[in-house]
């Protein structure tokens, strides 16, 4: 006849082997749910244990009913080690923030401290992005005028990318409910920030060139044909000085912040005046500006195939001058096609100044 204690002594040896495996699991950083059901018996002599494949333990069960207790010790242990599956580093650092007069939790993932969520909270990107949710057309205002619709329950820090001494990029998990039917909106957020595009318009002896960059983008594991770009160096929100530096530095001419148009500017202010180029995972808003000037051929060819940008910053840029007329077929990239599609909107409905007079690029 067995007893209650061979039962729990033979119990805690398959839960033991359970754990070994589930040890294995975690450390191919795999997440795992164990969901472990033990029916054990007072054995009498047909009471059997068997080992199942895995390495892990079948109780047989005899003709006698388990006890209660057995169970619940089995019960709460299996609980206990599902416990540690599910969160192996233990508690998580968090923060309260005030959004729209609730108290929402900040929390970060495992490896992310205190001061990273502070950092990420204080950062530009993070309050950006709070202030239009909270802003007119926010998601956290979709009632209107009878209160919002939706309610931010939760954000989760997912990891941070400082450029320097400031935040650059801040990826989080939004907890955003809809209060009418209870479904939860996607929310994952690459949040980065602001940035400009400069569409770069030389006319030469009666045609049009574009200017373009060519730089090696590793998100799309290939190089692109793109507008001269760059995001805001910091929370000030300076488009204007920062379209004229990133043009100086990617195609090494120099312009007049005064002599750049926004062409974003023209847009209903419903819609915040920048384009929004991927808003199903990220934040980024972009500024387009057009710049135009008269130059000599000499100065075409000097720009054709000339490698620039900030090396120390990884900027492997090399320049292209283009026929304007094909730039819509040149490049995939969406600040190229919009920019065009502004740019010829504008000049369709006559609602761009005359183009300045021809500074002396010679020196270029």
């Amino acid at each position: 006849m067995w007893t209650l204690a061979t039962h729990r002594f033979m119990s805690a040896s398959c839960l033991a082997r359970v754990a070994k495996n589930t040890s294995a699991m975690r450390s191919a950083s795999t997440q795992y749910t164990l969901l472990l059901v033990c029916t054990v018996a007072i054995i009498s002599n047909k009471g059997f244990v068997t080992a199942a494949p895995n390495n892990i333990c079948r109780i047989g069960r005899g003709p006698h009913q388990a006890f209660a207790s057995s169970r619940a010790l089995i019960t709460s242990m299996a609980h206990k080690e599902a416990s540690n599956v599910e969160d192996p580093s233990g508690s998580v650092e968090n923060e309260k923030i005030e959004v729209a007069g609730q108290h929402v939790e900040v929390v970060g993932v495992p490896g992310i401290s205190s001061t990273d969520i502070s950092k990420a909270i204080k950062s530009g990107p993070f309050r950006q992005w709070l202030d239009y949710m909270k802003g007119s057309s926010g998601i956290l205002t979709l009632g209107g005028s009878g209160g919002g619709r939706c309610s931010l329950r939760k954000i989760l820090i997912q990891s941070i990318d400082m450029f320097g001494p400031r935040v650059g990029f801040v990826k989080f998990k939004a907890d955003i409910i809809d209060l009418k039917t209870g479904a939860k909106l996607p929310g994952i957020v690459f949040a980065r920030g602001g940035a400009v595009g400069i569409l770069m318009l030389l006319e030469c002896e009666g045609v049009k060139y574009a200017v373009l960059t060519e730089q090696a983008r590793v998100p799309v594991g290939r190089t692109i044909m793109e507008l001269p770009a760059g995001m805001l160096d910091d929370d000030a929100g300076d488009f204007v000085g920062t379209a004229a530096r990133e043009v100086e530095e990617e195609t090494g001419i120099h312009i007049k912040a005064s002599d750049l148009i926004d062409l974003t500017g023209l847009l209903d202010e419903s819609t915040g005046r920048k384009m929004f180029p991927s808003p199903g995972g990220s934040d980024e808003e972009i500024t387009l500006f057009l710049y135009r000037c008269h130059v000599k051929k000499e100065v075409i060819d000097s720009l054709q195939g000339q490698d620039t940008g900030l090396r120390d910053h990884g900027e492997l840029i090399r320049v292209h001058v283009v026929p304007y007329d094909t730039l819509w077929r040149m490049s995939p990239d969406s600040k190229v096609l919009a920019a065009i599609a502004l740019y010829e909107t504008a000049l369709r409905l006559n609602l761009l100044p005359n183009s300045p007079n021809a500074p002396d690029l010679s020196q270029f």
